[in-house]
This record gives structure tokens, C-alpha cells and sequence, in this order.
């Protein structure tokens, strides 16, 4: 299996701009490139999936063990010709001081030669003591070659290669110049993600070229085939699943954060995705159940005020008792009104609550849940497991809410919507800041599915 695993010293090195290109490059070429990326990430995915026509999937210590991060590889990579892994943060950066979750143990886990991406601006022969001490920190990691980010010019590159074959003996495969235009915009919560700006294929295309230009692609797929195959992944008997219920799902420069295998889940479980869009879309469409995820609703938060229509559609659909699951942003859609930087604007007003971003993130990182025995869909977990692992990543706070609350988790690591809890229960609604994954042995989306299916059938005999 042809596999390169895109690392960096430190977070902000340019990492997603080399990995978007790389992937467009190869891409272009017709080669068929499977992305992946480190961690609860959904905005990098999002451009690596535009770069490459596949969906990227999430690698992540905190969701899934060595086996299932293996077998998602190679289950995912059977029909392509080359991996490329995104990392996060530095190459050895994790919560573990021993390094357990870090990219360098992905890495090694999956046997997959790294590139080391390298913010060069303010340095010269400071380049060789950094690589040589990044490849005898760890010699199991297979340090391939460098990529040299923000290169100042000629005069500057010619300086760091020349540190670097002098006291080291790892190649450089690419340069990168100075160049803004290369440059994925940043705001509050990283990178702008490519579902909300309609500059997104433009962005890739002038990524791409620069890489193309700049890397030596075929040295990069002479690196990645040095990666030996990995095991197939366990044999699972696919059993057709007729449709058995509709489910919604806002996909939009709002709501786009999705992990696609929790959307195959549902499918699996026997549901219909019916796509929609919470901005331009005037009625919501037939379904018995919503799914609304993630994303930046307070950055499009006036064309979401401005279209009442879907907004009451919603809320009829939540007065009906029709089953709801939201996430982070979908619990910001749902509440009565949002504000931001001095603005209001009127949301769906299903949940009885405001939310008001912050200055500063109110939770970011992993959580651990455990449940209350509240929820209308019962547990999430598979027999025997007592932990829910998932992620949190919000600017955003609740205030004013003035009703009794009823929580599905309760937090034993991170904030949610309390401290405490997290999972708002409103009639048939679960509202949470936490993101689930439906990874064993969490399986929410089964579960979500089926408490779907059971709110359909006792609406149909109602009805009968």
C-alpha cells in the first residue's frame, strides 16, 4: 500500500496547504488518492475531500484502537493508489508525555513514511540541529524528507539545503515559497472550511499548481510505496438494509461537519439521507427524523434568521415531537436567538434558550460521557462499555435557559453545556456541544436510526 503521512515541528506549518496540494496534484495526475486525517478534525477533511473527490476519514486515538485505525486504512485505501495522512499539531505533539496518541505513533502504527512539513521563515542552518533532533528523538519513525514551507527566496533555499546536506542525510522533496495565495484563510476556529466559501475549487487549483510546481511528486510516490501493506481488515458479511425511515440532514456553508462513516452507518441501519440546505431552502422535506451537525452558524447566521420559512418547519417538526439529534451547531439553530459580535438574530426557537459566542473557546478537546438513562433513543454504548469518548470544540454558551433540564451524558471530562452535563433533552430532541463518533463502541448512529424508525411507526398507527 503506497502510504505518505504529512507531519510538521508544530501546529500552523503549513501541513493542510501541503496535504490539499499534494492530494489536487496527484489527483490531476489520475491517480486515485485517498485522504485521511489525525484527530476530530472536520474542517481539514472537508478541503482534503474537494482535493480529491473522496471523503477524508478520521484517524484518532481517542475513538478508535490500533486495530480499528488499521483496518480503516486499509478498508478505505483498497481501491486506491495512494494514502495521504494529514497529521495535527508537531510530529511527537500529543496528550500522552510518552508519545501513545501522537502522529509519530500513527505513524509507526501504520508504518507509513513521514514527510516533516517545515515553517522555514527566521531560519537557516537552524534547520539541521531541528530535523537531526526530530529523527533521533524517535528512530522508529521513518523520517523520509522535508518539505521547506516559506522560503524567502533563492538565496534563502540554497542556505537550508546547504545546512541540511551538510549535517543530515534526510532529502528535501519540496519547496514552497513565500507566497500568500497559497494560504487557507483562518478565523476563530482554524481554517475556513471549503463548504462555506464558493472560492474553494480556486483555492485548491492555485495550491495545487504550487505544489506541483514545488514537490517532487514522484519522489513523494517513491516514499509512499516504501510503505509495506497492511493486513486486510476483518471480513464483514454486508446485509442489505431496506429504507426504513427518511432522515434530514442541513448540509450547507452553516452545518457541514460529518464524520462520512457515521453517515455509512446510518445508512446501513436503514436509513435514507435526504440532504437539505438551511439557508436557500424554503420547506424542509419529507422525513421523520433531522440530523443537523456542526458547523459555523453564527458566521451565516443572518441567512439563516432571513429564511422563516425553513425556520418554522423546524419548528413544527419539534412541536410534533419528531425525532432530533444536533450537535454543536445544530444546537445553536435550534435555541430562540443567537448573537455575535454585537448582533441578534431570531433561530429556530425549539430549544428555550439563547446562545451567545464568546471571545474565547468555552470547550475545546476530548470529553468522556457517561449516560443518565434519560435519552428517548436508550444507550448509545454496546454492551458492557460505560465511557462515551467523543470531542468539543465551541466559542459558544448557553444563557437564559428557563426550563427544567433534562441531560443524556453527564461529563466527566470537558464542559458541554454546564460543566456537568451535556445532551439537552427536549421532547424528542437531544441537543449537545459533544460530537459523537459511531465508532464500537459508541454506536449512536444505529441507535439514533432506530428511535427514528419507532417515533415513525407509533406516528403512522396515530395516524391509522
Amino acid at each position: 500500500m503506497a502510504c505518505i503521512y504529512i507531519a510538521a515541528a508544530h501546529k500552523s506549518s503549513g501541513k493542510t496547504t501541503v496535504s490539499v496540494g499534494l492530494c489536487a496534484a496527484l489527483t490531476a495526475l489520475d491517480h486515485i488518492v485517498q485522504p485521511f486525517k489525525k484527530g476530530p478534525d472536520y474542517i481539514d477533511p472537508i478541503w482534503l475531500s474537494q482535493a480529491t473527490g473522496r471523503d477524508c476519514y478520521n484517524l484518532d486515538f481517542n475513538t478508535q484502537d490500533s486495530e480499528q485505525l488499521r483496518a480503516t486504512v486499509a478498508a478505505r485505501t483498497a481501491d486506491a493508489d495512494i494514502a495521504i495522512i494529514e497529521g495535527n499539531k508537531g510530529l511527537f505533539d500529543g496528550m500522552d508525555v510518552h508519545g501513545a496518541d501522537s502522529n509519530a505513533a500513527l505513524a509507526g502504527l501504520l508504518q507509513a513514511p513521514v514527510i516533516l512539513v517545515i515553517d522555514t521563515r527566521g531560519m537557516t542552518r537552524g534547520i539541521a540541529p531541528l530535523v537531526s533532533g526530530y529523527r533521533a528523538f524517535d528512530a522508529s519513525v521513518n523520517i523520509a524528507g522535508v518539505i521547506l514551507n516559506q522560503v524567502g527566496g533563492p538565496r534563502h533555499e540554497a542556505k537550508l539545503r546547504a545546512a541540511l546536506e551538510e549535517y543530515t542525510d534526510v532529502p528535501v522533496v519540496g519547496v514552497l515559497n513565500k507566497e500568500s495565495h497559497v494560504i487557507i484563510e483562518e478565523r476563530h476556529l482554524g481554517l475556513v472550511p471549503g463548504n462555506e466559501t464558493d472560492h474553494a475549487p480556486r483555492t485548491i487549483e492555485r495550491i495545487r499548481a504550487a505544489v506541483a510546481a514545488g514537490v517532487d511528486l514522484e519522489r513523494i510516490i517513491a516514499i509512499a510505496g516504501q510503505a509495506p501493506a497492511l493486513p486486510p481488515p476483518p471480513a464483514q458479511a454486508e446485509v442489505p438494509r431496506a429504507v426504513t425511515v427518511r432522515i434530514g440532514i442541513p448540509r450547507d456553508a452553516a452545518f457541514g461537519f460529518y464524520y462520512p462513516d457515521d453517515l455509512e452507518q446510518m445508512r446501513r441501519a436503514g436509513a435514507e439521507l435526504v440532504f437539505f440546505d438551511a439557508l436557500r431552502d424554503r420547506a424542509l422535506p419529507e422525513v421523520d427524523g433531522l440530523f443537523i451537525g456542526g458547523g459555523f452558524p453564527e458566521t451565516q447566521m443572518q441567512a439563516l434568521a432571513a429564511n422563516k420559512f425553513l425556520r418554522r418547519d423546524v419548528l413544527r417538526f419539534v412541536a410534533e415531537d419528531g425525532p432530533v439529534y444536533a450537535e454543536c451547531g445544530g444546537l445553536m439553530y435550534l435555541a430562540r436567538r443567537l448573537s455575535w459580535h454585537g448582533r441578534q438574530y431570531e433561530m429556530v426557537g425549539a430549544l428555550p434558550l439563547d446562545v451567545a459566542m464568546q471571545s474565547r473557546p468555552v470547550g475545546r478537546g476530548y470529553v468522556s460521557l457517561t449516560e443518565t438513562g434519560r435519552s428517548p433513543w436508550g444507550s448509545v454504548l454496546a454492551d458492557g462499555a460505560d465511557v462515551i469518548r467523543a470531542h468539543e470544540f465551541h466559542y459558544s454558551r448557553i444563557e437564559n435557559f428557563d426550563a427544567p433540564a433534562v441531560f443524556a451524558y453527564r461529563v466527566q471530562r470537558g464542559v458541554g453545556i454546564d460543566g456537568e452535563f451535556d445532551g439537552l433533552i427536549h421532547r424528542n430532541v437531544v441537543a449537545s456541544y459533544a460530537h459523537l463518533r459511531s465508532v464500537h463502541p459508541v454506536c449512536w448512529a444505529q441507535r439514533f436510526v432506530a428511535f427514528v424508525g419507532r417515533c415513525a411507526a407509533s406516528s403512522q398507527s396515530n395516524v391509522e
